[in-house]
C-alpha cells in the first residue's frame, strides 16, 4: 500500500457524532475474550481512532486499563464514560509510555489512518510480543430483499460521495500492509436485533449518507427509505448482521 505519511488523519465524522454514537453495532464480547488469550497481559490496551469508544468499552471488560483516542473531539465528547477507560483526543501520539501496553487495536477505522505512522506509534507503545489488532466490517445481511436495496444504495445513490478510502473495507483491509505475523482469528460477526428506524439511522450515520444529504438534501435518502420500510415489512424487529474481518498478530 501507499504511504500516506503527508495525510492529516481524515475526520467523516465530527458533525454527525451523536447520531454515530447512538446508530452503530457493538462488537461482540467474544472478540475481546479472544484479544486477551492471545495479547501477553491485559494490564494497559490501547484503542486508536476509537469514536465513540465502542471497542473501548469492550476491551475494559477484559483488561485492567484502557487508553482510548480519536482525532475527533466531537467523537470523545460522545463517547460513553468509565472508570477504568481514559480518553483523549490525538491522532497517532497516544501519550503512553514505551513498552507499556500489551494490546493495540484499531476498529473500523484503519481505513482512515496515515498506516505508516500510526504502526511506528504502535510498535513504540507495545512491550515485548505485544499484539495489533484491526477489525472492519463492510455490509450487512438482513433478508435478500433488505440487502438488495441496501446495497444499490451504498454502490449507486451513494456511490460518489464514499471517500475513496472506502476502498480499503470493501477490500476487509487485505491491501493494507501490516507488519505482523498474522493469527488466525476465530469467525465473528457483530449481531443487533434492530427496528427499521434503528436501522434507517445506521445508514444514515454512513459518512457517503451525510455527504448526499449535504449535497442534494433529502429527496434520494428518503426515497430509499420508503423503498426500505416496504421491503422491511411489518416486522418489529430484524436480525442485522455484519461478517468481522480481524487481522491481529504479534508487531514486528
Amino acid at each position: 500500500m501507499k504511504s500516506r505519511n503527508t495525510r492529516a488523519f481524515a475526520d467523516h465524522f465530527s458533525s454527525h457524532a451523536g447520531l454515530y454514537a447512538k446508530h452503530r453495532p457493538r462488537y461482540p464480547l467474544a472478540l475481546f475474550h479472544w484479544l486477551a488469550t492471545v495479547a501477553p497481559g491485559t494490564a494497559l490496551a490501547w484503542d486508536a481512532g476509537t469514536g465513540n469508544g465502542q471497542v473501548a468499552t469492550g476491551l475494559v471488560t477484559r483488561f485492567a486499563r484502557v487508553h482510548a483516542t480519536d482525532a475527533s473531539a466531537a467523537q470523545i465528547a460522545n463517547a460513553e464514560a468509565h472508570p477504568r477507560i481514559t480518553y483523549a483526543t490525538a491522532d497517532y501520539a497516544s501519550g503512553l509510555e514505551a513498552g507499556s501496553a500489551q494490546l493495540v487495536t484499531v476498529g473500523q477505522a484503519l481505513h482512515w489512518f496515515d498506516v505508516d505512522a500510526f504502526v511506528r506509534e504502535a510498535r513504540r507503545v507495545l512491550q515485548p510480543g505485544g499484539v495489533l489488532a484491526v477489525f472492519t466490517y463492510e455490509y450487512s445481511a438482513v433478508s435478500p430483499e433488505v440487502d438488495a436495496l441496501t446495497r444499490h444504495h451504498a454502490d449507486v445513490t451513494l456511490g460518489h460521495y464514499w471517500p475513496p478510502e472506502r476502498q480499503l473495507v470493501n477490500d476487509r483491509y487485505r491491501s493494507i500492509a501490516l507488519p505482523i505475523d498474522e493469527l488466525v482469528p476465530p469467525p465473528l460477526e457483530l449481531h443487533e436485533d434492530w427496528t427499521l428506524e434503528q436501522f434507517t439511522g445506521y445508514l444514515r450515520s454512513w459518512s457517503a449518507t451525510q455527504r448526499c444529504l449535504a449535497a442534494r438534501g433529502e429527496e434520494p435518502i428518503v426515497a430509499f427509505e420508503r423503498a426500505l420500510a416496504a421491503a422491511w415489512g411489518d416486522v418489529g424487529r430484524r436480525a442485522v448482521r455484519w461478517p468481522l474481518t480481524i487481522r491481529a498478530g504479534e508487531i514486528r
